[in-house]
């Protein structure tokens, strides 16, 4: 799992059992790369990611997920 898979797949919204479904990794791995990618990001909460992923291009407005 990379970090910028990690952070699109919160930006568009998906939960960590989604997103361990979607990577075929497990829950507690999506928890420790999601909390990694925070401390690194210096971001409180999934919110935050969403607009640092939007604000850095790594979604777009308009675009499918």
């Amino acid at each position: 799992m990379h970090a910028d898979e990690a952070l699109t797949s919160v930006a568009r919204g998906l939960s960590n059992p989604e997103i361990a479904a979607h990577l075929v990794v497990t829950e507690a791995t999506v928890k420790t790369h999601i909390g990694s990618l925070f401390a690194q990001l210096q971001l409180r909460d999934r919110a935050q990611a969403v607009v640092f992923a939007y604000e850095n291009g790594f979604v777009l407005p308009g675009t499918p997920g």
